[in-house]
């Protein structure tokens, strides 16, 4: 996340990253972490940005957050409506890979987007990468997460961009609709 960090960092905002562990930390440990984490910030308005299960983090955040402060959030790649390639994983021999999280990756988001929080999604088309290798995804993908898997009810606008799962996060369009969502709302299409 350093580059996107430092690219919004640059946009005008203050930024504060978080490491989710999510092979040993429950999802509770995670969303409790976010919880502590914006209580320290001191600003008047604070924006949430997530990749991938970071964004699953945030819309459990949301369902139980006030919106005194509460600006808008984004979700990179979130698998908002659980993902095709962990069910596939999980099925392997190998499934424990997904950790503590592996509920978070196989059962959708049960609800709409929280309260009247803006939440927008950026989805990604270019399935390139290691995970193409170990599963077979119906429909564009970014190689992890579908474009449908995106898509959850009461966003506030989404977007696909042509971006693999892990270049998300070094992309300058991606950046750049990012900046452009966190100050309007709206991403340009």
């Amino acid at each position: 996340m350093k580059w996107l960090e430092d690219e919004l960092s640059e946009a005008g905002f203050g930024t504060q990253s978080l490491t989710l562990h999510s092979m040993s930390d429950s999802p509770e440990t995670h969303v409790a972490t976010l919880a502590e984490t914006v209580v320290k910030v001191e600003a008047d308005r604070i924006h949430l940005l997530g990749h991938s299960l970071g964004g699953v983090i945030i819309l459990r955040y949301l369902q139980n957050a006030t919106g005194e402060r509460m600006g808008r959030a984004l979700l990179l790649g979130t698998p908002a409506m659980g993902c095709q390639a962990a069910r596939q994983l999980d099925s392997q021999p190998w499934g424990g890979v997904l950790g503590s999280s592996r509920d978070l990756w196989l059962a959708p988001f049960s609800q709409s987007v929280p309260g009247n929080f803006e939440v927008g999604a950026i989805a990604g088309d270019h399935a390139f990468g290691l995970g193409s290798l170990f599963t077979s995804l119906d429909g564009p993908s970014d190689g992890v997460v579908t474009v449908e898997e995106t898509r959850i009810a009461g966003l506030r606008d989404h977007i696909v961009l042509h971006v693999s799962h892990s270049m998300m996060l070094i992309s300058a369009e991606v950046a750049r609709q990012a900046t452009l969502f966190l100050k309007t709302g709206r991403f340009l299409k």
